[in-house]
């Protein structure tokens, strides 16, 4: 009888058995080593981080949940920096080259750029409007057609083809007929000797062992420092020894911010770091006392500390499963958390991180009810070794006899595919036989002069925008982005679909019955409460506002809407 093979999962914070190994810090998860692998991988990520992190230096970061973003930044600086290097060192060859083939090089010049185009004509969607597919579509076609031409003319002047023992430099192709590149290559062929051709192929030899170089340099940084036996020792991690003044202080804020139960937020962002938003709901229940009991104080603080209870109950196995138990919820957190806006700092070590300062913003946040300082009861389940992370914020409110109970559950999808490849894909290039990687290495020289220009014109703008931007001096932002988000899958598998919808339902489960007791401990009336609830377990909507729509209920219902004054038609029942 065999029995399946079940991999160890890394711990994460909460309530465990002895048995338990330590749980993972955010430095160390799975999601950091994937965010930081990525970096590598994409360029347009790589300057989204460093853009984000690091040049708008004025802006708070985004709760981290997870992951250590200062890691993440370290490996983006360490991947443009090489990148830079290459892309220099490619592109000096291509100048030495030119004159040393004269000019013969100089015909690959156009066809580069529009190989180079060709991706940015295209976009990052996965499905780009027909006609920027069109564009990409032709700029790679046109200059895989003029790069061949070019490196015909390259190989009849190497070989001697426009010469005869007559005139020196000839034509090897019939002028007649329909040829046209014949004359053509014929007309360069004339321009230079045969040795200065060799000499613009063992330019592009070199060309092609840089970018091999390149690559190769790449793909062993993924399979050393970022391998999963590595990754764990951030002592030990080249990209966290880099000098300098700003990089240290940014990692030291970064380090700071993330993690902290004080959420400084900018105003259409608040929940920038948490993921997308999900089925997020508001109750409202008139507090009516109930005849048969005596009503007590009912604060926020009492309903919440009612929750809490519930929830931490979630972590509790079943008597009956023993002490394997696998389960994500035995690792739930629960933490408040105070959001503060931005605006109003002079700069950006203003903000009050510390513990005194948190304990005084949290005593008076969550009694009052205000529009900009939020407190929140924050219940998060990191799944998937931290790829799926499920928060959901919650918010009691008594006012005027009335309880507001504000339920906003996120959700972060798991890392981009191609991100969880690193390891295939690293494993794949340094396994590769000579021959696969001499032809990986080839395709990537005609192009390799228009991007390096586009590498180098990246770097020369950001230097630019780094010297005469002012962030340094700005007045602090919010967060913009989250570098956790922008490299997430647009969904989950069926599996961690399914993890999310058990996850949420069992937190509101316990967060309702919390409120439903603590209505009861206090003397006041639960049947409405509990048929709210109800009806939104069971799918109902609550629409607060509809402007220029019109709604149609039943099976065969239709509802339009229409401009001018006129009355939308009414859907039949």
């Amino acid at each position: 009888m065999s029995t399946a093979y079940v991999p160890q999962q890394p711990q994460h914070t909460g309530a465990a058995s002895p048995s338990d190994p330590p749980p993972a810090p955010p430095h160390a998860s799975e999601a950091s080593r994937l965010l930081c692998a990525g970096v590598y991988l994409d360029s347009g990520y790589r300057d989204q981080v460093i853009e984000q992190l690091y040049l708008n230096e004025q802006r708070v970061v985004a709760p981290s949940l997870g992951f250590d973003a200062a890691r993440v930044l370290a490996h983006a600086l360490r991947a443009r920096r090489h990148e830079l290097l290459w892309a220099a060192a490619v592109l000096g060859l291509w100048v030495v080259g030119g004159p040393l083939s004269g000019g013969l090089l100089a015909l690959f010049l156009w066809p580069s750029l529009l190989l180079a185009a060709a991706p940015l004509l295209r976009g990052r969607a996965a499905q780009p409007p027909w006609y920027r597919w069109l564009a990409a579509f032709l700029a790679r076609w046109t200059g895989r057609v003029l790069t061949g031409f070019a490196l015909l003319t390259l190989g009849t002047v190497a070989f001697g083809g426009g010469t005869d023992d007559d005139s020196g430099y000839g034509s090897s192709y019939d002028s007649g007929g329909d040829d046209v590149l014949g004359p053509l290559a014929d007309t360069f062929a004339t321009l230079a000797e045969p040795w200065q051709a060799w000499l613009g192929i063992g330019v592009l030899v070199c060309i092609g062992l840089c970018t091999a170089a390149q690559r190769n340099q790449f793909a062993r940084a993924l399979a050393a420092e970022l391998s999963p036996r590595r990754f764990p020792d951030a002592a030990g991690d080249p990209a966290e020894q880099a000098d300098g003044q700003r990089f240290r202080r940014l990692m030291h804020r970064i380090r700071l911010e993330q993690h902290t139960p004080l959420v400084m937020y900018h105003e259409a962002r608040p929940f920038c770091g948490a993921g997308a938003a999900y089925d997020t709901w508001v109750l409202a229940v008139e507090l009516r006392p109930d005849e048969e009991k005596k009503q007590q104080p009912l604060s926020n603080r009492a309903i919440l500390d009612r929750i809490r209870p519930l929830l931490e109950q979630l972590r509790v196995p079943a008597e009956y499963a023993g002490p394997g138990v696998r389960d994500r919820l035995r690792r739930l957190e629960i933490d408040e958390c105070v959001f503060l806006p931005v605006e109003g700092l002079l700069s950006r070590d203003q903000a009050p991180y510390g513990p005194a300062e948190f304990e005084q913003h949290r005593g008076r946040a969550v009694e009052e009810g205000g529009e900009k300082r939020r407190h929140f009861l924050r219940v998060r389940v990191g799944g998937w070794e931290e790829e799926l992370v499920v928060t959901v914020f919650v918010r009691v409110h008594t006012q005027g006899r009335m309880l507001m109970l504000e339920i906003a559950p996120h959700v972060l999808t798991p890392v981009r595919a191609d991100f969880k490849d690193a390891d295939r894909t690293s494993h794949r290039f340094l396994h590769d036989s000579p021959v696969g990687r001499i032809a990986g290495a080839a395709v990537l020289v005609p192009g390799s002069a228009g991007r390096s220009l586009v590498t180098l014109g990246r770097g020369a703008v950001y230097m630019w925008r780094l010297l005469t931007g002012g962030h340094a001096h700005a007045l602090p932002d919010g967060p913009a982005l989250s570098v956790r988000e922008l490299a997430s899958a647009p969904s989950g598998s069926t599996f961690q679909e399914m993890d999310v919808a058990r996850y949420l339902r069992s937190v509101q489960d316990r967060i309702g019955r919390g409120v439903r007791l603590a209505l009861a401990e206090a003397g006041y009336e639960t049947g409405e409460f509990v048929q709210k609830i109800v009806n939104i377990s069971n799918g109902a909507v609550h629409i607060g506002r509809a402007d220029n729509s019109s709604f149609a209920f039943g099976d065969h219902a239709r509802a339009e809407t229409t401009t001018g004054g006129s009355q939308p038609q009414k859907g039949s029942d």
